[in-house]
């Protein structure tokens, strides 16, 4: 091996999605020795325009870069083999020894895919959605299985275009919404998209990466079909049992009932890039959804070596946070796994982030803000002792908060209501509301004042 071939960094982070950029970035904040990227593709995530709506809950845009463009930052464009971690070494592709102090492990995750063919299109990259707007112009019916994000934001957008909707729970956007919510936004699923706004072409080169998802504005257009119109047909509590093709793809459901289209989306979910090879001797703790278990300090049971964003699943609890694999959760994991390896190096002790308080979330669903605080869904709650308060104006806004023992614990805001500081501020501090419950959600109270 040559000595070209033989590098060593004080820090590694492996994976060049919104959890590994974010990490490196934040690592350079902290410390001047060295920091070294390593990713399989040149084309990179990088958060932008973060926008703070709360002091924890952000919105954000995600934008591919090549690394090129990245300042001061090392990297190396390269596929990883195995990991020695008693002599904390990572073997690459291109025969490369690297050597580390801290490594962090942001490797993401790759969509589940219904079938391994060609008309089966999983959204999870930029590349799959290229691929798509390629193919999407010349359909006229499509067929979407999942119930997450980019399968609500994709019905959302696409126009011009027949749509079977497939889910297997009794709503919509289950994933984020409750029954009320899905009811609210069911007036939107045949809207048509303007034709003037600008659609975001991605650009990349080079070997496509594994597990850098989409980011949160992965679409910022309509997608537009073949005719005019649109018509969405959804089929509730129900999945796919057979899809073949002939001239179409013909899928049958298990409620009996069969479609013909010209090809499917699978949203359905991911899996962990946890299948890493451990050499040494060592094996890494795997949890039971195939992620990389991380304790509180983003640690795994393998000394000196942390996972950040999809790849990982916490092995802790927080009474009002929980891991969901959002690009959200991916920025605040890769910013917080930086601050522990360093914190770690330098032997000093170290707290647990602020952001791991409180659960958020802030998105757009048929193009209404969506910000989701807590235990929004009441999850994990037993909902016996749940309270429920609701506010819904139509067309305009849907409140909705969750109450334990007289105390705000969850809340789900759709559209412009202004009440998510007042929200978080309540569930942070647990204050008990209970002779307020009449005028938290009144709209000609400011129930601000109450808190002054």
């Amino acid at each position: 091996m040559s000595q070209e071939q033989l590098i060593d960094s004080t820090y590694v982070v492996i994976g060049g999605g919104i959890a590994g950029i974010s990490c490196v970035e934040s690592l350079k904040l902290y410390t001047t020795e060295s920091v070294l990227l390593i990713s399989e593709s040149p084309i990179v995530k990088v958060v932008t325009d973060v926008k703070f709506y709360t002091k924890i809950a952000a919105g954000f845009k995600v934008e591919d870069r090549n690394l090129q463009c990245i300042e001061n930052t090392e990297y190396i464009i390269d596929k990883i083999i195995a990991i020695n971690s008693i002599e904390h070494i990572i073997y690459t592709a291109n025969h490369r020894e690297i050597k580390y102090k801290k490594l962090c492990l942001c490797t993401g995750a790759t969509p589940k895919l219904l079938d391994d063919k060609d008309y089966v299109i999983g959204l999870r990259d930029t590349h799959s959605v290229e691929y798509f707007q390629s193919i999407v112009g010349t359909a006229k019916r499509v067929l979407i299985v999942g119930n997450g994000g980019i399968a609500t934001d994709l019905v959302y957008k696409l126009n011009g275009i027949e749509i079977i909707w497939v889910i297997r729970d009794e709503h919509i956007s289950s994933h984020f919404l409750d029954a009320g919510a899905a009811e609210f936004f069911s007036n939107y699923l045949n809207t048509q998209q303007s034709s003037d706004r600008v659609i975001k072409r991605f650009r990349y080169s080079g070997e496509r990466a594994s597990g850098a998802a989409l980011g949160p504005d992965w679409h910022c257009g309509a997608i537009f079909g073949n005719h005019d119109g649109k018509n969405v047909i959804i089929e509730y509590k129900t999945e796919i049992k057979n899809i073949s093709k002939n001239d179409l793809v013909r899928i049958e459901l298990t409620n009996g009932k069969v479609y013909e289209c010209d090809f499917v989306v699978s949203a359905t979910g991911v899996t962990p890039n946890s299948n890493l090879e451990m050499r040494g001797g060592t094996s890494i703790d795997i949890a039971s959804d195939g992620g990389i278990k991380v304790d509180w300090k983003m640690e795994t049971s393998l000394s000196d070596i942390f996972a950040a964003g999809d790849v990982c699943t916490v092995d802790w609890t927080s009474e009002h946070w929980f891991q969901m694999r959002l690009w959200t959760q991916a920025r605040q994991m890769g910013m917080y796994a930086a601050k522990c390896m360093y914190f770690k190096y330098i032997n000093e002790t170290l707290l647990q982030d602020f952001c791991f308080e409180l659960f958020t979330h802030v998105t757009s669903f048929f193009g209404f803000k969506v910000i989701l605080l807590g235990l929004y869904n009441a999850q994990g709650l037993d909902k016996k002792d749940c309270e429920l308060l609701v506010r819904v104006t139509n067309g305009k806004e849907y409140i909705k908060l969750v109450l334990k023992n007289g105390r705000v614990v969850g809340a789900m805001l759709i559209g412009d209501t202004d009440l998510e500081e007042m929200c978080e501020n309540l569930i942070l501090n647990q204050i008990d509301v209970t002779n307020l419950m009449d005028d938290l959600l009144d709209p000609n109270i400011d129930i601000e004042d109450y808190f002054d």
